[in-house]
């Protein structure tokens, strides 16, 4: 009875997880299947199988050109170059700003240190569109406005917060024993920090820069507004593009989204293994 039990409750848990994964993936089936579709209107089936398999919409999506001063322009490149360009510099600017103010508010005690971790806080509070009006004036005032800078600026301004109480948990549950043994082998403050404390977070790190490139790789709002040109949108810009308020282009919308969201899918799986290390971290104080 009990060899029957063990067998039948891993049967039990896979077909569950099988279950799971299949509702999971019915929607992303879809999407696959009017990406290439034959037909311009998807029809309510069962199965998501695509009619009359085609690239056209994929070709139509990703060698959309446009044509300046005589000579044409692949414009669907320059849009995944300012997405790529923009999303990197986010997560570098943000981590750069989050990784030594989390490492002050973790180790030093200081006059206002729960008062700005409470204002950090607060930060997070207001949605996106609350700040889209100020940013435009502020940014129209700097002549940042359809810039890569100027949005990269703005949207490092919301990932610095949540990054940096991702990392303040991450040096905190580093024993300050570790860095206190460098400092008596001769170590500085700064070395035992950059050779120390930094590689001992470095998964956190890393899952906090994948967090802040997806953050500002996804975001709509505030791209949508700051932007004007075309050969300056993002892609989630150029995909609202395709659904109109009367019509929608849904195979080439289809099509758009498998593209935007292969690079995100690469970096996930170039940093598959430090998220469980990173996402884990500060979760044991040891």
């Amino acid at each position: 009875m009990k060899r029957r039990g063990a067998i039948i409750e891993p049967l039990l848990v896979h077909l569950v997880l099988l279950v799971a994964v299949c509702y999971a993936l019915y929607p992303v089936l879809w999407v696959v299947a009017l990406a290439f579709s034959g037909q311009q209107t998807p029809e309510p089936r069962v199965l998501p199988l695509p009619h009359d398999p085609t690239l056209a919409h994929l070709r139509e999506v990703v060698l959309r050109t446009r044509v300046v001063d005589g000579a044409g322009t692949w414009l669907f490149g320059r849009q995944l170059a300012n997405s790529l360009i923009v999303a990197a510099g986010t997560a570098v600017v943000g981590i750069g700003i989050a990784v030594p103010a989390a490492y002050a508010l973790a180790r030093f005690d200081f006059v206002g240190r729960a008062a700005g971790v409470r204002a950090l806080l607060a930060t997070q509070m207001f949605p996106t569109v609350a700040s889209a009006v100020p940013l435009y004036m502020l940014l129209d005032s700097l002549g940042l406005l359809n810039s890569r800078s100027g949005l990269v600026l703005c949207y490092a301004s919301t990932s610095v917060p949540f990054a940096i109480f991702q990392l303040r948990a991450a040096f905190e549950s580093i024993p300050v024993e570790l860095e206190e043994a460098a400092m008596v082998d001769g170590a500085t403050r700064f070395q035992a920090f950059l050779r120390v404390a930094l590689p001992a977070a470095r998964p956190v790190i890393a899952v906090t820069a994948l967090f802040a490139f997806m953050s500002a790789y996804n975001e709509f709002v505030l791209a949508a507004t700051l932007l004007g040109r075309e050969e300056m949108f993002t892609l989630p810009v150029v995909l609202q593009r395709y659904v109109g308020e009367h019509s929608a282009n849904w195979p080439a919308f289809a099509a758009g989204a498998l593209v935007v969201s292969a690079p995100v899918m690469a970096l996930f799986y170039l940093l598959q293994r430090h998220l469980v290390a990173g996402l884990t971290a500060g979760a044991v104080k040891g």
